[in-house]
């Protein structure tokens, strides 16, 4: 994560492509802006504070992650926002650069979605629950991952942080429980991104915990720019640290099994974690976006054993054979043939990267012919997903921008917190070209602030994708999608059989009465630090909103298969696996 480091060979090469980078026109929205920043207006009144005091500890330019779940069970998303603290023992908040605002409660926000039904555009509205539901998380926080862990009913949390991390139990009465110590996930290096998947197929959600470098505030050390001021040290400065992957033991414990199934054997700085069947062979495979050295592609055995299988899959480095600071990361079939692409996001002078599966996990880094590289050159992203945000049949692109390095210009012009950038939109043009429209995305995409999380998800159950956005050592923003909606869209929840839990890893083959098909996998994990909207939200273009799907076929994660003829469309809708038939 360090801007100083870059190929001059590829960004020649991508001058080449900003012919085709002009924005496109607000026609792609029906004139309307597609967001609308409402936070504080819906109740989400959050500042995250970083603790920056002068010293430059590295934790402090790292955090935080946001999650969007669905804690107490009524239909809509709640949100969960992670915090920091002021580092160091002889430190006084009088010491704070950017002190948290006069009053704030300290430690991670819980709010629950109390939304009700508008006119055109939906009422949103979030209520700070944290002291009712009982979580003291007053750590540094990082990231969260959000899951039925226990097969309750009932969504838990997984707290990353610099110290010691977290497991929160849901009790389905609106509180939660430490239950850390039992469960025996207390990992006390430094996380960052976490990802709950059943590897190996027992109907257990086990654990899977991405650990970056071994930073402590006894190692500081200072580092310096490429002008010779001293600035937040990047991740070459500390070494890395092995991930881990604990399995659940079904009993509310887990065992670290790490060494056995081939995870500790390698060290990368994982900042990004992504879960799918890249293969295409139905075991769930681990994708890990490392900083600064080579990502890894954690390929399932099938037996409990994972190879990383980065290098010969062409996922490992960029196309000039050079790793990447990589933060952000996403999956999913963007080019609709029936398997997963990969989405990076990374330092300024490097670009940001798409990895195309050209059938059963193997790759080609297509970032330049499509037309990703130049507009994202001069920006450090973060935070990312594959979204449709105008449910055209198209999935696009969010990235969640902001310095880890002193920005030159900035610093000149005296500003206290010369990080700021501002986020991008990224249009699928349907060629296997995008265009960046964030001139075109109206006021929601004018603000230049130091983004790190990002959670995707139909916070109004409208039919269409907003976001939330965190920024380090500022507010909390909730972008509220206002265009989606005018276009045809299917939404479902996925349930296992016997366990009102989401099918994490389930794909779905929807098929239009066109007989075009989209292929959607319910996740929860991936972008940066965050928990993203378990259900699928697909939208369907210009069909008709009275007609219905042709077939919606779920391949689930256990290998069974359903096949559902006839849904509607424009509602969320509940699909249950049945369970296999005993004789």
């Amino acid at each position: 994560m360090r801007e100083n480091n870059y190929r001059p060979s590829r960004w020649l090469r991508a001058i080449l492509s900003l012919a085709v980078l002009s924005a496109v026109g607000a026609e792609a929205t029906g004139g309307l802006p597609p967001f609308t920043e409402v936070a504080v207006e819906s109740g989400v009144e959050f500042v995250h504070f970083n603790g920056m005091s002068g010293e430059l500890y590295f934790p402090e330019n790292v955090g935080a992650g946001v999650a969007v779940f669905d804690f107490d069970n009524d239909g809509d998303l709640d949100l969960y926002l992670r915090q920091g603290v002021l580092l160091g023992t002889d430190k006084k908040m009088a010491d704070a650069l950017f002190p948290p605002p006069a009053g704030a409660p300290p430690g991670d926000r819980l709010f629950r979605n109390d939304s009700f039904g508008g006119t055109e555009f939906p009422a949103l509205r979030f209520v700070d629950v944290t002291e009712a539901s009982g979580i003291r998380a007053e750590s540094y926080g990082m990231g969260v991952a959000a899951a039925d862990y226990d097969g309750d009913g009932a969504v838990d949390l997984y707290l990353t942080n610099f110290d010691a991390n977290q497991l929160w139990k849901n009790n389905g009465d609106g509180s939660f429980s430490n239950v850390t110590t039992k469960a025996r996930v207390g990992a006390d290096q430094w996380s960052v991104s976490a990802s709950f998947l059943d590897y190996d197929g027992d109907r257990q959600l086990d654990l899977y915990v991405g650990n970056y470098v071994d930073f402590r505030l006894s190692t500081h050390k200072p580092c310096y720019s490429e002008s010779s001021a001293q600035d937040y040290c990047g991740p070459r400065s500390y070494n890395p640290q092995p991930d881990r992957l604990f399995h659940n033991n079904g009993d509310g414990t887990f065992e670290d099994v790490s060494a056995v199934a081939g995870i500790a054997k390698e060290f990368g700085g994982a900042l990004g974690v992504i879960t799918a069947d890249f293969n295409l062979d139905g075991a769930p495979d681990i994708y890990v976006a490392n900083d600064q050295l080579a990502n890894q592609l954690w390929i399932n055995n099938g037996s409990g054993r994972f190879v990383n299988e980065a290098v010969l899959a062409g996922v490992a480095v960029n196309m000039d054979g050079a790793p990447e600071a990589s933060m952000g990361v996403d999956a999913a079939d963007f080019d609709d043939d029936g398997d997963e692409d990969l989405f990076l996001t990374h330092l300024r002078r490097q670009t940001n990267t798409i990895y195309v599966n050209e059938g059963e996990g193997w790759f080609s880094d297509r970032t330049l012919e499509m037309g990703l590289a130049a507009p994202s050159f001069s920006y450090t992203s973060f935070g990312t997903a594959w979204i449709d945000y105008d449910n055209d049949g198209r999935l696009d692109l969010l990235t969640a921008n902001g310095a880890v390095q002193t920005i030159e210009e900035l610093d000149l012009a005296k500003d206290p917190y010369p990080l700021h950038q501002p986020n991008q939109l990224f249009r699928n043009l349907g060629d296997l070209k995008f265009k960046d429209v964030t001139a075109a995305a109206g006021s929601a995409f004018e603000f230049s602030e130091v983004t790190r999380g990002a959670a995707f998800g139909d916070l109004d159950n409208d039919g269409d994708t907003d976001v939330v956005l965190t920024n380090n050592n500022g507010p909390a923003r909730l972008l509220r999608n206002d265009v989606g909606n005018r276009q045809t869209w299917a939404a479902m929840r996925l349930l296992e059989a016997r366990i009102k839990r989401d099918a994490l890893g389930a794909r779905v083959r929807l098929q239009r009465p066109s007989g075009s098909v989209l292929w959607r996998r319910a996740r929860a994990d991936g972008s940066y630090a965050s928990t993203n909207d378990a259900r699928i939200l697909a939208g369907l273009g210009a069909m008709k909103k009275s007609d219905p799907l042709a077939e919606v076929r779920v391949e689930w994660p256990d290998g069974g298969s359903s096949r559902f003829l006839e849904l509607p469309v424009g509602r969320y809708l509940t699909l249950y696996q049945k369970p296999p038939v005993t004789q």
